[in-house]
């Protein structure tokens, strides 16, 4: 399994850490839910998925 640290903003986390209490589910799933177009689609987190996956195919490209 592939670890990944993030750094975010403090802010920022403490605002999805209190959504993902409110709706009862952890961290990640609240992560999950706003990338797939939740009530309040976070741009932050968009932006990052981009560049994770920009990253990952830059890296297949490169192991080819």
């Amino acid at each position: 399994m592939t670890r990944v640290v993030l750094e975010i903003d403090a802010q920022l986390y403490r605002m999805l850490k209190a959504s993902a209490e409110t709706h009862q589910v952890s961290l990640e799933e609240e992560c999950c839910r706003r990338l797939a177009g939740g009530e309040h689609p976070s741009q932050y987190l968009q932006a990052l998925l981009a560049e994770l996956r920009a990253e990952d195919e830059q890296r297949r490209a490169n192991s080819r």
